[in-house]
């Protein structure tokens, strides 16, 4: 029963914060926008505490504010030019640390363009075109379905371990469960967003978007290890921060901008 211990809290978490997160998605660009920028800044807040810094003032602050500044180019339909300010706050963040010596240099302006990446690429998905609204909901089903089943069968099955010098609780049959969960969830959600269109190519991007989000999830447990710390807050019950419960997202949304890019306009991502 230890290994169920958290069960409990975490799907009741779940089932408050995901009818959340899809009815920002579904009632328009605004309200994806307002969450975006809640997201963003929390999670900037939760990144430069982790390093040590504070966000209220230089050069802590340089991460919410680089962030932020960039998802509103994004929404003005700028999208390249939001991406060249990222670097150039990764690159500010990163020489005021480097002045001050408060920090480590390095991993504050590694923030700037992990956190603003994903803030960006979630924006451009959902406002670029129609298609948007169904290629975020996509998206974060198929994440969600990674975490779920990977968590289900690593805990029900055990076995050896994925990665244990990075993170120690992964299994490899938790993340062949998170695998076959995020493309059979992937059918599904195509079928319903746009019926018709289930097959081999969305459970193929399903897989594509699966594997980003356990990668994004291994990569956030190695910086939670190499700062000494458990959980990156204590925002989200049963979940720790929004760093913890968003790291698949962080590095699945990039993946799934740069697809619809290669799409584009009005193309969802699984035709």
């Amino acid at each position: 029963m230890r290994n169920w211990a958290d069960l409990r809290k975490r799907a009741l978490t779940a089932a408050l914060l995901g009818p959340a997160a899809i009815a920002c998605i579904w009632l328009g660009a605004g309200w994806w926008t307002f969450l975006m920028a809640v997201c963003v800044a929390g999670l900037a807040w939760e990144w430069v505490r982790m390093c040590g810094g504070s966000t209220r003032s230089r050069p802590g602050l340089f991460v919410p504010a680089f962030v932020l500044a960039a998802g509103a180019l994004s929404v003005a339909g700028l999208f390249w030019p939001a991406l060249g300010l990222l670097a150039a706050g990764a690159y500010v963040a990163r020489f005021s640390a480097r002045r001050r010596g408060a920090v480590p240099p390095s991993w504050l302006g590694f923030g700037v363009l992990y956190i603003g990446l994903a803030g960006v690429s979630l924006i451009e998905l959902r406002h670029a075109d129609a298609a948007g609204r169904e290629n975020v909901i996509f998206l974060f089903l198929v994440v969600w379905a990674s975490d779920i089943s990977a968590y289900l069968a690593g805990r029900a099955l055990g076995g050896p371990k994925l990665w244990p010098a990075v993170s120690p609780n992964k299994t490899w049959s938790g993340a062949l469960g998170g695998l076959l969960g995020c493309m059979a969830v992937g059918l599904l959600a195509a079928a319903w967003l746009e019926p018709g269109t289930a097959g081999p190519r969305a459970a193929l991007v399903a897989a594509l978007l699966g594997v980003f989000t356990q990668g994004g999830d291994l990569l956030e447990s190695w910086i939670k290890r190499r700062f000494g710390v458990k959980d990156s807050s204590g925002l989200i019950p049963g979940h720790g921060g929004l760093l913890d419960r968003l790291d698949g997202v962080l590095a699945a949304a990039p993946a799934a901008a740069l697809l619809a890019w290669v799409l584009g306009p009005g193309v969802h991502l699984w035709r």
